[in-house]
């Protein structure tokens, strides 16, 4: 069995994740294959638009816990080849059709498409800050999200389907019978716009997405390094042996009231 499953709709592409055993959590085969297909699909010129969906209960549950500690790595590998969908390097538009769970390394999936369509019962989270010594705090922001909605989903709080659609996190919400027909329809319409306009609004509207400045980058990497690296480990141990985790904190307790700041003056 593929963990990546394709089918051809005319000039379609729909590309399906496909490890249902494992809510097609994400693991190096399936990183891999995504970014093959991805690169595939990117140099076919009979192929115009993508969809992108999971297979069984979820759309991903993001990292695959089980093999980053076997590995020791946190946030899982990565594949040896550019993905240009995960890199942004892919100019043709992906269509999301969110069939589940979306968690996670899957909800940053979501983000990366262009239009979202999601069945009623999808879940989402953004689980950086249960899983991270920082959370997802960028995500809100980028989707121009208001700043407690942002806050909730950078604390890793879960947000049904029909709620991220009310804040404008999604195009569509339909019964989940209707989710790949709904897709496709998107995708026809994209279809029956001139190449170039589709192209470069694509490209254009891509551009106008907010961007973290470097000195957010900057204090984002300093927040990474504050805290108990063993927590990054133990948080990923708890959930694969589905026990509650036992956090030690702070390296130095003291580094709690010793915060990086923005504007902090050089040392």
């Amino acid at each position: 069995m593929a963990v990546v499953e394709t089918e051809r709709h005319g000039q379609v592409f729909v590309v399906r994740m496909n490890r249902p055993e494992r809510l097609n959590a994400l693991n190096h085969e399936l990183r891999t294959l995504l970014a093959e297909t991805w690169a595939g699909f990117r140099q076919d010129d009979t192929l115009e638009v993508a969809i992108l969906t999971g297979t069984g209960r979820a759309f991903c549950a993001g990292e695959d816990m089980k093999e980053s500690l076997g590995d020791g790595a946190p946030g899982g590998r990565r594949p040896a080849r550019e993905d240009p969908f995960m890199s942004g390097a892919l100019e043709k538009p992906v269509i999301a059709a969110i069939n589940g769970y979306a968690m996670g390394g899957g909800f940053m999936l979501v983000e990366r498409t262009d239009l979202r369509v999601a069945a009623r019962e999808a879940v989402f989270e953004v689980s950086e800050a249960k899983r991270w010594l920082l959370g997802g705090y960028n995500h809100g922001f980028l989707a121009n999200l208001p700043y407690p909605i942002a806050m909730e989903m950078a604390l890793g709080f879960r947000f049904t389907a029909q709620r991220f659609h009310e804040v404008g996190f999604l195009n569509r919400l339909v019964e989940a019978d209707a989710l790949m027909s709904s897709a496709l329809e998107m995708a026809g319409h994209l279809l029956t716009l001139p190449p170039a306009s589709r192209v470069n609004t694509v490209h254009m509207m891509r551009q106008m997405r907010p961007a973290v400045a470097p000195g957010f980058e900057r204090l984002a990497a300093a927040l990474h390094d504050h805290g108990a690296k063993s927590d990054l480990m133990e948080s990923r141990a708890a959930f694969a042996e589905k026990r509650a985790p036992n956090f030690k904190g702070w390296d130095d307790p003291e580094d709690r009231y010793r915060l990086p700041l923005l504007n902090a003056p050089e040392q």
